[in-house]
């Protein structure tokens, strides 16, 4: 019994009619017939009611028949496992990402990635950086876009973009008579931080010094509520360059921005995937690609 008389099976079974079922398999009506009189004797069973004028399975070959068509459509799914191996950018990746990214970055780089590698499917899943770490290593994840540095030395990481940050202010606070800002500006403000977990409220705290003045009453869970608060009057904080245009319109005139003087604070966005990862050529021109074409607001590294 092999894989092709299973094809000739399920064929016949398909279309009811040797002549059909032979010209969907390009053979002729002969050998169809021959080729399936073989396979019934090789099960010592009759597979098919030939009587009828349309021929149909008998009760044992319409079990069999499941049972086949499942066989059929695996070694179809294991040619296509064949064909992705030989096409690295054809396959489908979980990819983590923070969510002081996610929403201002992945619009950027899903279009590309889809541009760029069409047969590429990417399956989003957002969450913080040590979640991320964690299914990277028990593989629900196969790769995340992440702030680094990544420590994890089972992980492979390339570094995309260097993305600066800058100060939100609210309307009318004495900064921001000043076209640019040095860090030590801030450093005695009340600086409004996001809650524990998100690497942004490290890096935050990385810039200003461990004694700033953090308001620990009003910690945030999103960007977009930073901004609020900063609205509000409540503080000041610090914007990721690619989420410093996408607030909504309601706080464009409550909340100024300004840049910080060269060099600019800001953080590094990488790309890691596990070191022993199959088919680690689709991660490094994934990287590759959108690396050689970053947004505006960010810098190369």
């Amino acid at each position: 019994m092999t894989l092709q008389e299973l094809k000739y099976l399920v064929a016949l079974a398909d279309h009811g009619h040797f002549g059909r079922a032979a010209e969907s398999c390009f053979i002729t009506q002969s050998t169809l017939s021959t080729q399936i009189k073989k396979l019934e004797d090789f099960l010592g069973i009759t597979l098919f009611d030939r009587s009828l004028k349309r021929v149909t399975p008998t009760p044992t070959g319409r079990e069999i028949l499941i049972a086949a068509r499942n066989i059929v459509e695996e070694s179809e799914r294991i040619r296509e496992l064949a064909k992705h191996a030989q096409d690295p950018m054809t396959r489908t990746i979980h990819l983590g990402v923070i969510p002081t990214l996610g929403p201002y970055y992945l619009p950027h780089a899903l279009t590309l990635a889809h541009k760029k590698h069409p047969g590429l499917r990417l399956l989003l899943r957002e969450e913080m950086t040590p979640q991320i770490l964690e299914h990277l290593n028990d593989g629900k994840l196969d790769a995340g876009l992440l702030a680094l540095p990544v420590t994890d030395d089972s992980l492979r990481v390339e570094p995309l973009f260097y993305e600066p940050f800058f100060a939100a202010l609210p309307a009318g606070h004495a900064l921001a008579k000043h076209a640019e800002l040095k860090v030590s500006d801030i450093m005695s403000e009340k600086l409004l931080l996001l809650d524990e977990g998100h690497c942004l409220r490290d890096q935050a705290l990385d810039v200003c010094g461990t004694g700033s003045r953090g308001r620990e009453e009003v910690r945030a869970t999103s960007l977009e509520t930073l901004r609020q608060m900063v609205g509000m009057g409540l503080g000041l904080t610090l914007l990721p360059a690619l989420s410093v245009d996408a607030g909504p319109r309601t706080t464009k005139k409550s909340v100024e921005i300004r840049p910080f003087k060269a060099p600019p604070p800001g953080r590094t966005i990488g790309l890691a995937w596990r070191k022993r990862a199959p088919f680690p050529e689709t991660f490094e021109r994934l990287a590759a690609t959108l690396k050689a074409n970053l947004p505006p607001e960010v810098e190369p590294v």
